[in-house]
């Protein structure tokens, strides 16, 4: 069965937030509102050991999605295929699904008179066509990587393999987003 997921090398991330800036494009995602954020952690250490690194962080498309159980409606579900998403036809922007994820990567737009939840939707409708998310193609750094975690010759699998990783603090959610980070020491949580 296909899982897919998202391995970003934080060791090749250049933190020029253009994963950022393309979700908003590719998105039509309005003023305000971010499916994904670049934080920097860091600098910390003493000079002349200082260490510093960025931090990607948006929907981390949990195993067991906190969001999809708390929704009301249905409107938040998650795919066979493990992508989360909200079905806007079904959602009363109630907002507690926003409450509910441990990551603060859900926002309610009220950009767009939608009245609705927005957030990553790792490209759904790229992903459909065969493509793969837009800021996975436009990572200058080819920091992120996608594809399916269950096959041990996806782009994902070979990163988790070779390199140090790591997950955002998973508070009984599982997240499935993984971050490779050898170079600094992890201030992500978990």
């Amino acid at each position: 069965m296909t899982r897919y997921t998202m391995a970003i090398d934080l060791d090749s991330c250049i933190g020029c937030h253009s994963c950022a800036v393309v979700c908003k494009q590719e998105n039509n995602v309005g003023l305000g509102t971010f499916y994904s954020k670049v934080l920097t952690i860091g600098p910390s250490g003493t000079y002349p050991d200082l260490e510093m690194y960025y931090l990607p962080v948006a929907c981390q498309h949990c195993d067991n999605p906190e969001c999809v159980t708390v929704c009301p409606t249905g409107a938040s579900y998650k795919r066979e295929d493990g992508i989360v998403l909200v079905d806007h036809s079904k959602c009363i922007g109630c907002q507690y699904c926003v409450m509910a994820c441990p990551y603060g990567v859900r926002a309610y737009d009220n950009n767009r008179d939608k009245g609705v939840i927005e957030k990553c939707t790792l490209c759904a409708h790229l992903v459909d066509d065969g493509k793969t998310p837009a800021c996975v193609r436009h990572c200058p750094g080819q920091a992120r990587l996608f594809g399916d975690l269950d096959d041990p010759e996806s782009d994902v699998s070979k990163m988790i393999a070779k390199k140090k990783t790591h997950k955002l603090t998973d508070v009984g959610n599982a997240p499935s987003v993984t971050f490779g980070l050898d170079k600094c020491e992890w201030k992500g949580g978990n």
